[in-house]
């Protein structure tokens, strides 16, 4: 996007309010188009892939994940960081899986990319699709992560979404993106 374009903010100053493992918060001084100066915060974060997982027999392999932000399970894809010695996203898709669920893919294609809440954060969400996923192993938690992994058919969670009984909005769009433009196979 060019820094010229009419409707750019001009970055005055810039420093780390807040850091934390995971996450960044930014303060930024900034000029408005009009003039007008003003400061904005927001978060920054890692690259993130979500995988959607499918078994050898077409199930869909689902994590149930306590979040403490909203003090409830939550149930949904997996999704995790990119980490720098991840050779690829492809690779970065195959490890979280492994790591969040105790599975390993065959293959994984990439579905999309998305910005999820770019008026607050820096965030980009690359969405895979996992095929032929087997159980190898246990599981390669984080210290802070709590997750049970189990599968579903597809056709169940579609269900389960549909009827306001996931809330994860990385999932729902997951999903949703599937149902509409498929993927590769």
């Amino acid at each position: 996007m060019a820094e010229d374009d009419p409707l750019a903010w001009e970055t005055l100053d810039s420093e780390v309010a807040y850091s934390c493992p995971g996450f960044d918060i930014y303060h930024e001084d900034v000029r408005l188009p009009n003039g007008t100066k003003t400061d904005f915060d927001y978060l920054t974060e890692p690259e993130s892939v979500a995988i959607l997982p499918f078994t050898e027999d077409g199930d869909v392999v689902v994590i149930e994940e306590w979040r403490q932000a909203v003090s409830r399970i939550s149930r949904g894809l997996p999704v995790g960081g990119v980490e720098p010695e991840d050779e690829n996203l492809e690779a970065s898709a195959h490890r979280e899986l492994t790591e969040e669920t105790g599975y390993e893919a065959d293959r994984v294609s990439h579905l999309t990319t998305v910005e999820p809440a770019n008026g607050i954060a820096d965030s980009v969400m690359h969405y895979f699709v996992a095929r032929d996923c087997v159980p190898t192993g246990e599981q390669e938690l984080d210290h802070n992560e709590s997750i049970r992994s189990m599968t579903t058919t597809y056709d169940a969670l579609k269900e389960e979404i549909t009827a306001d009984g996931v809330y994860d909005g990385r999932t729902i769009l997951g999903v949703s993106y599937y149902e509409t433009f498929g993927s590769d196979e």
